[in-house]
Order: structure tokens, then sequence, then C-alpha cells
């Protein structure tokens, strides 16, 4: 049984994941190699990620590699419905579509899990949430999980701090082949995006603000500055707002930041980082959006119920006028614009991530039992392997230290 929008989607769907496929080799690689050990026969998968054709090259992967997939989206705005038709028709049980209301992203994370998945693979950590906080699933036996995102990781590593985690969980976010690569580049390229296709408005000499310096943030302000965007950035970390200015970018407090930005881009994961204090002082025409995980960084409330008026201008971006008499604007309803008003990263930085989760997903079959109830990174060999997988896929060669080398890098003299 799966519910997505429209099932005739399906052909359209399968092309989209054929040129996923197609474009990420290191996870088609890694899917083939291990096809013949069938390493997830018979266990039962359940995935709350962005239904993407990225997301689709993972979980037919998980399927070919033996295991029952449920799958869900980590987002009520992300899903792409060709792609939900399309895992339909191919068995999988999906409870997906674009544009559904909380109560609906709700349903389906629990249709999802009404499929008592042993292995959760979640991407903000929604579905390991349901079943800490939710009586109607404490007695599912979940061998453990993986985590996709950084707001997803501080969830459950404070469920582990109040010792309620129930089982393992890797936190693929934490492996350097994913923060590194997915967080930098995929989320640096895809907020350029999806900020073109709702605003289509040049980057070049405008003031663009980014509010937080990890690896996400990095990879914004990078690609703004490369789009020839004047870059600010906030933080609250010392240490990143240090590294923020010895990179070459102006750094300043949000209340200051927001007097003179044109573009604004919050990159966090946390909460409350536009405030309605700081949208009143802001700039005619202002644009505002947000690249972290949940719907919590931009003040999206305030701007959709207490301006005067709100009217979507061009999709994905609403004209919200304020009772001052500025018009500002908000692209995807403050959820993750590269998702919501784009198709998130291109597939070939997926490859790695979903390496990762599927590599990661193994490791917690046959090892589950060793690791307790703690939140894990992702074994340092797994990560690795995905680098050498990586450059391969690449063509690209290294060197290998000799051994008079790996002798002198070992020796205390």
């Amino acid at each position: 049984m799966s519910q997505v929008k429209d099932p005739s989607l399906a052909e359209k769907g399968k092309m989209s994941y054929e040129w996923a496929r197609d474009h990420m080799q290191i996870l088609t690689n890694t899917i083939g190699r291990l096809k013949k050990s069938q390493p997830l026969k018979g266990l039962r998968i359940g995935i709350c990620l962005h239904i993407t054709k990225e997301t689709s090259v993972l979980i037919m992967g998980a399927k070919e590699l033996g295991a029952d997939v449920s799958a869900c989206a980590a987002n009520p705005l992300s899903t792409q419905d060709d792609i939900a038709a399309f895992l339909a028709e191919s068995g999988i049980h999906i409870y997906a579509w674009t544009g559904q209301t909380s109560e609906e992203y709700d349903w389906c994370i629990e249709q999802m899990l009404s499929h008592k998945p042993q292995i959760l693979t979640d991407d903000g950590s929604d579905s390991h949430s349901k079943i800490h906080g939710n009586k109607k699933f404490a007695s599912l036996k979940v061998m453990g999980g993986t985590e996709e995102t950084t707001t997803g990781v501080i969830r459950l590593k404070a469920l582990a701090k109040e010792k309620k985690l129930k089982y393992p969980v890797i936190a693929v976010n934490d492996a350097y082949t994913k923060h590194m690569f997915d967080n930098r580049y995929g989320t640096g390229q895809s907020t350029i995006d999806g900020y073109l296709r709702s605003m289509n408005l040049l980057f070049a000499g405008k003031r663009v603000v980014v509010a937080g310096y990890g690896w996400v943030g990095r990879g914004v302000a990078s690609r703004c500055r490369g789009m020839g965007a004047k870059v600010c950035v906030t933080e609250v970390d010392p240490v990143r707002a240090l590294e923020a200015h010895m990179d070459g970018f102006d750094v300043e407090p949000m209340a200051e930041a927001a007097k003179t930005g044109e573009i604004f881009i919050t990159a966090t994961g946390q909460t409350g980082i536009i405030r309605k204090e700081h949208i009143l002082t802001m700039r005619n025409g202002a644009i505002m959006g947000n690249v972290g995980h949940f719907d919590v960084e931009v003040d999206a409330k305030f701007l959709l119920t207490e301006s005067k008026s709100v009217r979507e201008v061009r999709p994905n971006l609403d004209e919200c006028s304020l009772k001052n008499g500025k018009r500002v604007y908000l692209i995807g309803k403050g959820r993750i614009a590269n998702l919501v008003a784009a198709e998130g990263h291109p597939p070939e930085v997926m490859a790695q991530s979903f390496s990762n989760q599927l590599l990661s997903m193994i490791y917690i079959a046959k090892n589950h039992k060793k690791i307790g109830k703690n939140v894990i990174t992702v074994p340092q060999e797994i990560d690795i392997q995905i680098a050498i997988d990586a450059l391969k896929a690449m063509n690209v060669s290294m060197d290998k230290p000799t051994a008079a080398q790996i002798k002198y890098g070992q020796s205390w003299a």
C-alpha cells in the first residue's frame, strides 16, 4: 500500500530516477559490489528522507540488496511527485506528495512506521522522535538507525544525553565525506539554484547576508561571492566568526546586517535567527529564505499572518506587505529553499551522502548489538572507502606513501 499524488507520473519518475542513477556512480558501484551477497535480505528498512530523484537511487538500492522498504518525506514541500509515483509502482511502500499539510506530513510518517522498520534512516529525526515520543510506537523493535543532517543529530544527541535513546544511531551527517561534500558543495550550489528559480534576480553587486558559518554557511557564502555578491556573515560562535572574517567576509550581528542586506540566507539549524525586530528594520524589497532543515530560522509566522497582505508573486515567493509600508519577500514559506524552490543537491553530491547511508545501514545490521544505545560517527573505514570510490568515479589519481614515509610518520625520533 502507498499514497502518492498522481500514479500516472510513474514513467516520468522512472526517467528522472535513471538520470540520477547514471550520475551517481559511487553509489551504483557500491550497490553492484554488494548485490550478490544481499546484506539487507529479510530486513525492513524505514526511510524518512526528501523524496527526490537522488533519494530514489538509495531506496531502490536498498531494495536491490534485499530490503523491504517503506518511505515517507522529510519535509511537507520537498517531494518530487513523479519520483513518488515511480517508487510506488516499483514496490516501495511510500507515503509522500508535495504540498502536505502538517497533519498529512505527520500521518505519512506514521504510515511508514506502521510497516515496523528494523532500521530507520532519517533526515531531521522526525521519525526517530516519533518513536521516542509517541506511545503508539513504543513497542517497535528497532535495531538502529542513521541520521542525515545536523539538526537531526542534535536531537538524537539530546536523547542520548538524557539516556532516552532506544537504539544506536549512526550520525551520517558527521562523516567527513558527507559534511564536507554535501553540506558545503551541495547546499552551496542548490541554494543558488533555489533562490534563482524563485526570484530570478542578479546576485552580482547585491549585499547577501548568510546566517551561520558551519559547513553549509561556508558553501553558501562562497558560492554567493562567486556570483559577485557582497557577502556578510552573522555568527554566534567566535571561532566560526573569526574564520569567516579571515576568509574575507564582513561579520556583523543580525541587528546590523538586517538594515543593509538585500538577500538573506539562514543556514544555522537554530531557531529565531531572523526575528520580527530584524524584519521591521529591513530595506524595502529584502528577500529572505532558509536552508537549515526546519522552518524555524525565519519568523515566517509573523510574515505570513501579521502582514497587511500576502500574495504569491512568483512560484515559491511570497510578497509580504508590512504595516510599516515596506514590502519584503519570503522564499518557500521559510522551509528549506534548496529543496522547496529547486531540486536539492546534484546527483554527484548525493552519491557520497547516500553511499554513507547505505553502508551505515549494513553496519547497523551487522553490529547493532555491539554499539549500545549511542549516537556514533560513521566508522572511519567507511568514510575512507567512499573517498576512494569518489576519486575513482571522477578519474582522479593520487600518490601512495612509500614504506620510508610510513616508517618516518610513525617514528618518535
